[in-house]
């Protein structure tokens, strides 16, 4: 069938659109981004674009709204999603699972426990992900975090060490590859060592050939190994291997080191084409090309998708781009979609026609009850709590203030307009409050603390951060402002207790200074769920809300 595409038919396949999750044009949240329905239903329509990114919105809602991508669809649709820890992590009302470094953290006392873990979040992923229409997890990150100051990576990888990252790789790997869904190892060949937000600027990796084959290219090799179907490029500068081109954009490294080197024969698809570190230096439509030029199967999120179809289009017109590379890479897109269960009729024909509609999951049949089962959130409440660490004198002693004092329950977050895991109702916010303390929320838009400190009298104060590497937006200067807070509560006496959640570095540069006696709890995850363990172990709650 592939022959009788048009080469603009073909071109599109290539191509992943980003989209809200969300089912009405009033609620997209990021208009640049994210086009309206009519626009999207024109790419997918009548251009023939290949997949959709989708962000946003309920579990709930995406089981509808995958449904609708399907049926507008000229060819079936792969569905992906950034659900690196779980579908919870992006659609509400799925299971959400603490982020993969946790599990790093409790390999180091128990590799079979950390093992299970990992195959049991990759098969929990798969199962919830399939349920609501998506067939395709961009995740895991494979990626070794040996830089503490990496704002991207962070706490998204497995761990800090080659064996560790690619051991508990492979094993979400094999848990999610009992079912029909596809997985993707990221960002080729290693975005760990970095300072630099690739979303925002190009990091370059200044390694030696043999310090990458030490250190990066372990954990992809795994992956490869336990049968990943995508390698997903990292926007970054390698010296040492291409000076002049971005791994995204260099053959010499797509071909001559994934395909040729390691052997891997499935898709490559690129890191987000929008990102700074890419269109800022080379334009949206320039870099689709370059990238198809390179090697890549499926280029992902074009700030123009038509453009950056037509563009690729001309490429092949103009013999940069060999019509026989497009062909390859669409028969391994669709290689892809037929393992996940899609069946591509020749001639093509809408899913909802008569013969296309084996393509279409029926509205009827979606079973919400896959979603955030026991089972799933026991797993991952566990994941949570064998990697806690704790310490000082625990359960904290709340004691009723002073008359002139409050209790303050200070909160330190990075955006607290962002923050989807923060709210009046969850328990970061609402345990405090039943011991008496009254709320003070600090983001980045917050004055410095002479600002904010105001005239009120001592007050005992519960000191809550929430900081973990956040792509388009750095922890830096957050990390300054909770490091300043932390330092005057320590010098007034007013620090009663520290909870951090998110980025263990952030902990390392706390403990030398907390005394031993104020207690501490850290948390791998943000959610709800992980605010209610840390609190639990802070106040001696068992869990039922009792102390």
């Amino acid at each position: 069938m592939i022959d009788n595409l048009s080469l603009p038919e073909l071109v599109a396949q290539m191509f992943v659109v980003r989209a809200s999750g969300c089912l009405f044009d009033h609620q997209i949240r990021y208009p640049e981004w994210e086009p309206t329905a009519s626009k999207l239903r024109y790419y997918l329509e009548k251009l023939g674009v290949g997949g959709v990114i989708l962000v946003g919105g309920s579990a709930a809602e995406l089981a509808v709204r995958s449904h609708q991508l399907q049926s507008w669809a000229k060819f079936p649709l792969l569905l992906a999603a950034d659900i690196e820890e779980g579908v919870g992590q992006r659609f509400a009302g799925a299971t959400w699972f603490g982020p993969p470094m946790a599990i790093a953290e409790i390999a180091r006392h128990d590799a079979g426990k950390a093992d299970r873990y990992a195959e049991q979040m990759g098969a929990v992923t798969a199962i919830e992900a399939r349920a609501i229409g998506l067939n395709w997890i961009l995740a895991p990150v494979v990626d070794v975090n040996n830089n503490p100051d990496n704002p991207v990576i962070n706490v998204r990888a497995f761990g800090e060490t080659p064996e560790i990252v690619g051991k508990l790789a492979a094993a979400f790997i094999r848990g999610a590859g009992e079912h029909p869904v596809l997985t993707t190892a990221k960002h080729f060949p290693g975005h760990g060592d970095t300072a630099v937000d690739s979303h925002l600027e190009l990091p370059v990796l200044p390694h030696s050939p043999a310090r990458l084959a030490e250190v990066e290219l372990p954990s992809f090799v795994e992956a490869i190994a336990a049968g990943v179907d995508a390698v997903m490029s990292a926007h970054l500068l390698i010296p040492t291997w291409d000076a002049e081109f971005p791994a995204t954009l260099s053959r010499k490294i797509l071909i001559g080191k994934l395909r040729e080197e390691l052997g891997f024969e499935g898709l490559i698809v690129t890191d987000a084409l929008v990102m700074g570190a890419i269109a800022n230096k080379y334009g949206a439509n320039e870099a689709a090309v370059l990238a198809a030029e390179a090697g890549a199967d499926v280029l992902l999120m074009p700030l123009d998708p038509e453009g950056a179809i037509l563009a690729v289009c001309e490429a092949v017109t103009q013999g940069r781009i060999s019509v026989s590379q497009i062909k390859e890479s669409v028969k391994r897109i669709w290689k892809a979609k037929i393992k996940v269960g899609m069946l591509i009729s020749d001639p093509p024909q809408p899913p909802l026609a008569k013969g296309g509609s084996k393509n279409l999951q029926s509205l009827e049949s979606i079973d919400l009850s896959l979603l955030a089962n026991p089972q799933a959130r026991a797993t991952a409440a566990d994941i949570l709590r064998d990697s806690l660490k704790f310490g000082g004198n625990l359960p904290l002693q709340v004691a009723k203030p002073a008359e002139n004092q409050l209790l303050r329950n200070l909160i330190v977050v990075d955006d607290v307009l962002g923050c989807e895991f923060l709210g009046n109702h969850t328990p970061a916010i609402t345990l405090p409050e039943q011991f008496g303390y009254e709320l003070q929320l600090i983001d980045d838009r917050t004055g410095a603390i002479a600002d904010n400190t105001g005239a009120e009298h001592f007050s005992p104060t519960l000191l809550q951060i929430f900081i973990r590497g956040n792509c388009f937006r750095g922890s830096a200067g957050l990390t300054e402002a909770a490091q300043d807070w932390f330092k005057k509560l320590l010098k007034t006496g007013e620090l009663q207790a520290v909870l951090i959640y998110g980025s263990p570095y952030v902990l390392e540069q706390f403990l030398p200074h907390l005394p031993p006696s104020i207690p501490y709890v850290f948390c791998y995850g943000q959610m709800p769920a992980a605010q209610s363990l840390v609190l639990e172990v802070l106040f001696g709650i068992d869990g039922t809300g009792n102390a």
